[in-house]
């Protein structure tokens, strides 16, 4: 039996098996016309991401003609522009739930329809249905400098806010995002303190001090500042619930404060006296500065806050001194320089 007439039926079967994967040739990656681009801003915990691609204007016409008037349009180019939210927000007025959008954008000659889409995974916007719209509003477009690639960047951003601007050609649009930060914050501690968080004095204290500074809730921050409590006695804790009582129970208030100096280390008097000098409450917080001064002679670190504070209150004299005594006491060739140069300003 002769194999070759197999064997060459076996070569052509594995030729011809072969021949379509081997016409298709692997695809370069190349520079794209388009950029792709992200930009990305935190307003309070939550992360807001716009992905797109960055078209440029080169010597075209574009509003009313690249881009044509009263029809949907990408926002960008190529594949969907998308914007994402790590948690729920308000854009434009309308009350979106976390997740990633589809972002497009219907304009006219004197007002834009900006529309978020649930639906991020479309090439464009030709497939785009107004039926998927997670919220839809109208904004006015205002002219500005020329921009040559098509840009999105965020504005004015604050603990609760920021507002999207897309730039492109003498043309910008603008819509604002809010977020309800002291509602997402609140959940998150929430969270947190039920995981390996919850185990310490020092999260449950800091939870409660948040809320105190955000007047998120006086009971949920008593709540929290007795679980530190209750977790281990410490100044910060002891002194955080004084500061729930001292307008409900100033007696009590004062016990705890009393209770908290007997905790307090030269961190924790210094800490406290930043605190009272941040609130304007200059005698009290001198009254801390100075106990540490006593309390820890040697150290540079004590005698160069009572200055700051001397200095704040407008004591240049009292100042001086104390400067010139952290100025001995310091080691570090940095803050040596730095206490010179203070006290150089406070002698002229």
């Amino acid at each position: 039996m002769n194999p070759a007439p197999t064997f060459h039926r076996l070569l052509l079967v594995l030729f011809l098996g072969t021949a379509p994967a081997l016409a298709q040739a692997p695809r370069l990656t190349l520079p794209d016309p388009s950029p792709h681009a992200s930009v990305s801003q935190r307003v309070g915990l939550t992360d807001i991401t716009i992905d797109y691609h960055r078209p440029a204007v080169g010597k075209r016409k574009i509003w009313g003609a690249l881009v044509p008037y009263n029809e949907p349009w990408r926002a960008g180019a190529n594949e969907n522009t998308t914007i994402t939210f790590s948690t729920p927000v308000t854009v434009g007025g309308k009350q979106v739930p976390a997740g990633t959008y589809g972002l497009h954008m219907i304009p006219t000659p004197t007002t834009w329809t900006v529309a978020l889409s649930t639906v991020s995974i479309a090439w464009g916007s030709f497939t785009y249905d107004p039926k998927e719209d997670a919220a839809r509003f109208t904004v006015t477009p205002t002219q500005a400098e020329h921009e040559e690639s098509l840009q999105y960047r965020f504005e004015n951003p604050t603990e609760t806010s920021a507002n999207v601007v897309l730039h492109w050609e003498r043309l910008q649009v603008s819509f604002p995002i809010t977020v309800d930060t002291k509602a997402i914050t609140l959940a998150s501690l929430k969270g947190q303190l039920r995981g390996l968080a919850g185990f310490s004095w020092q999260p449950w204290n800091q939870a409660a001090a948040w809320c105190t500074r955000n007047d998120c809730g006086a009971d949920q921050a008593m709540a929290w500042v007795d679980q530190s409590i209750n977790t281990q006695r410490s100044f910060p804790n002891l002194t955080a619930k004084a500061k729930l009582l001292e307008k409900k129970d100033p007696a009590a208030a004062s016990k705890l404060r009393s209770e908290a100096m007997k905790l307090a280390t030269e961190t924790d008097v210094n800490a406290l006296g930043y605190q009272l000098l941040g609130e304007k409450k200059y005698p009290e917080a001198l009254e801390m500065f100075r106990k540490n001064a006593k309390d820890y002679p040697e150290s540079w670190n004590v005698h160069d806050s009572l200055g700051e504070a001397l200095a704040t209150t407008g004591d240049k004299k009292g100042a001086t001194a104390s400067y010139e005594r952290a100025l001995t006491l310091a080691r570090d060739p940095v803050q040596k320089k730095r206490i010179t140069t203070v006290l150089a300003g406070l002698r002229q």
